[in-house]
């Protein structure tokens, strides 16, 4: 991804900046701040000092001028390039905090408790309703289209019957299209590596949007309708997600929804929580599969340029699918149906029996798997006692044609998931080996294609522990568990030695910057200092309120280190983080002085609470536009002690880079403050945010570390 243009350039996180300088308010007999640009921002705001500039060089001669973070704040979400940030799952401890925490009652903490089960079991129940409701829809508009398919084929009106079939899917298909083109393009894919992108920290509004969860349900029915080589699962586990977003806003201040329970989960936090349970009822829905669904979330996901063009493209594919769909049975050879079967072929929209052109008594086993739905042809392949049900040269066709169609397919603007085609290109590829093997191997065919659905699974998504457990709810068959953990751990073994897996690929093509569990093996010939980039801008612990705003202004960062100086303090040092959304809150409360003196927590306990400063839902915070400050307050000034986080999470700015990355992880930081190691300094040395650990923005200030990628 480029780099940010324009007033962009700045690191959006907040701060990983190297050249230690402050943003303090000018008044006769006190200190005085500095604030640097370095040309950044068109210039700057004209507070430039040159004697204390000299004088802080002189006190860091080691301190070298690094460029600014140049990574992307820009990414793919969905179809659409959207700006991301971080998610804060850091507790902020300010005296606000710590005024709440201290006043809430053992009933509260128990209606907290309480209310988070209940959000967990509505979460559940209405992913469930959400894929009872999927499935109905897909069975019904399906089995019509499939139906009068299937009445036209009998009375031999092939022509016709192509047009019907067809025309269904391409209207299905458009429909499914526009939707995510025009109302959400974050519906758009499967949406797994977007929940496993914001699980890992990685923030974009649009991901969990209830638009998005509207045209997930209604887009992924119109897929999956429309017959494309796609499935329902993986957008399960968006639409689940997307549920437990909404259920878990905490409150709506726009529908007076402000119910003090809801408003405990104002936070990313709690909400981390419920998404992770929203991801697990997907799965569980989409595969009745519950503990595979818990072992899926946390073993994956807990840690193009027009509107008409996506739609030409997938009507294009829809129309691909449909001649491949109708086209390719007509080369099959039709087959007598065994003497033991009453049902054949079968008359309707499902079944094991196609009769597609074939005549009475007789069906075409090619149609059997293409003209069902996907749920139907992975039954066909995975039954058993049916050996002699599937020529070699269809199995054959019938796995050529998924695997490719699967392909050009995934990627397209509608909900698409991958387990689906992965499945039956698996379970075609098993059910193919196994007939080749039928006269040196007694084995049923059936069980065959459930090792190749295994063995496609485990090198696509490279899990596990959770595709096992799903493979077996599935068959309930618990003899097959050695088969299936030997076939999984070959298949992973095997494709880790070429690649990552597919869901690793989307996150990095899309551009999240998502952290992995380890950190790189260059970043231990680095230390945290080395990668910080300037300038820092930090405001003092009472500050003049036209500095707030002008940095505001001038800077997208989310988090601005506090610095005491004299003579609130003997020497500067380090009060803690403030973020910009608890600026803004205060701004707008207006409760400024004309003096530079310390007001203390009293007058902002009596003027705000605590859930003042939670985090608003869907992006409704507190905008720098929402502020009314005139001229004569910008001179005032403001103490920002009691919004400070007293505690931030620090390091040394000499300790190891792979240790710092792992800690930023584990910890789930959106800010990291890099301190000095001597004495004498300022201070702080600069903020490590997520973009600062990409290996785009490392290898770009090393570039003699590429050989170790």
């Amino acid at each position: 991804m480029e780099g940010r243009e324009g007033k962009d350039i700045e690191n959006n996180e907040g701060g990983a900046m190297a050249m230690p300088v402050a943003v303090g308010g000018e008044e006769e007999g006190e200190g005085r701040g500095v604030m640097e640009r370095n040309g950044v921002g068109g210039g700057g705001s004209g507070f430039f000092y040159e004697e204390e500039d000299k004088e802080m060089g002189m006190r860091e001669p080691l301190l070298r001028r690094r460029t600014m973070n140049t990574t992307s704040q820009l990414a793919i979400v969905g179809a659409n390039v959207s700006p991301i940030e971080s998610l804060d799952y850091e507790i902020v401890e300010n005296d606000l905090y710590k005024q709440d925490w201290r006043s809430r009652r053992k009933v509260q903490i128990f209606q907290y408790v309480v209310l988070k089960w209940t959000l967990a079991l509505l979460i559940g129940l209405g992913t469930g309703l959400v894929g009872f409701f999927n499935n109905l829809a897909v069975e019904n508009i399906a089995g019509f289209k499939l139906l009068l398919t299937n009445n036209l084929m009998l009375k031999e009106r092939y022509r016709e019957a192509f047009l019907a079939y067809a025309g269904c899917n391409l209207v299905l298909a458009a429909a499914a299209a526009a939707l995510c083109a025009y109302v959400a393009p974050a519906a758009a894919g499967s949406g797994i590596p977007e929940v496993k992108a914001y699980l890992n920290g990685v923030d974009a509004h649009s991901i969990l949007a209830p638009s998005t969860l509207f045209v997930k349900i209604f887009g992924s029915i119109g897929g999956v309708a429309a017959g494309f080589v796609l499935g329902k699962e993986g957008p399960m586990v968006h639409t689940g997600a997307c549920i437990a977003n909404l259920l878990g806003q905490g409150g709506s201040r726009k529908y007076h929804l402000t119910w003090t329970w809801l408003r405990y989960f104002k936070n990313d936090r709690d909400r981390r929580d419920l998404i992770t349970c929203g991801a697990a009822a997907g799965v569980a829905a989409a595969f009745r599969a519950p503990v595979g669904g818990v072992l899926f979330a946390l073993e994956e996901a807990a840690s193009w340029k027009g509107a008409p063009f996506k739609i030409l493209l997938t009507v294009t594919i829809s129309l691909l699918t449909s001649c491949c769909s109708y086209g390719l049975p007509w080369l099959a050879k039709c087959t007598r149906c065994p003497l033991d079967l009453d049902q054949c072929p079968t008359i309707g929209r499902s079944g094991n029996f196609k009769n597609f052109q074939c005549p009475p008594g007789h069906y075409n086993d090619l149609a059997s798997l293409f003209l069902n739905t996907n749920d139907d042809a992975i039954r066909n392949l995975f039954s058993s006692g049916t050996d002699n049900e599937f020529y070699i040269s269809t199995l054959f066709v019938f796995f050529a044609a998924i695997y490719f169609l699967g392909i050009v397919t995934y990627g397209i603007a509608v909900p698409s998931g991958l387990f689906i085609p992965v499945i039956l290109a698996g379970a075609s590829y098993g059910r193919l080996v196994g007939t080749i093997l039928g006269p040196m191997c007694a084995l049923d065919k059936g069980l065959f294609a459930l090792l190749g659905a295994a063995s496609f699974l485990g090198g696509t998504m490279r899990m596990t522990v959770s595709v096992c457990v799903i493979l077996l709810e599935l068959t309930n068959d618990l003899l097959m568990l050695p088969l299936v953990m030997l076939v999984l751990l070959v298949s992973k073994t095997v494709a880790d030695s070429f690649n990552r897996g597919v869901y690793d690929q989307i996150v990095t093509m899309k551009g999240l910057p998502y952290m992995e569990a380890h950190a790189e093996p260059y970043m231990r010939n680095l230390v945290a200092g080395d990668v910080v980039s300037g300038p820092l801008i930090t405001f003092s612990g009472v500050e003049k309120v036209g500095n707030i705003v002008h940095a505001l202004r001038l800077t997208g960062h989310n988090g601005f280190p506090v610095v005491d100086e004299p003579p609130f303090s003997d020497a500067p040092e380090l009060c803690g983080l403030v973020l910009r959304s608890h600026l803004l809150v205060l701004l707008k409360g207006r409760r400024f002085t004309k003096d530079r003196v310390l007001t203390g927590p009293a007058e902002v306990f009596r003027r705000f609470g605590a859930f003042d400063f939670a985090k608003a839902g869907s992006g409704k915070g507190v905008k720098l536009q929402d502020l009314d400050i005139n001229g004569e307050e910008m001179e005032m000034y403001v103490d920002i002690h009691p919004i400070t986080n007293r505690s931030p999470y620090t390091v040394v700015e000499t300790m190891s880079l792979a240790k710092a990355a792992v800690l930023f992880r584990e910890l789930g930081l959106r800010h990291l403050c890099v301190v000095p190691k001597t004495p004498g300094r300022p201070p702080i040395v600069g903020i490590l945010t997520r973009h600062d650990f990409m290996p785009e923005h490392i290898l770009g200030l090393f570039p003699q570390f590429k050989h170790h990628m």
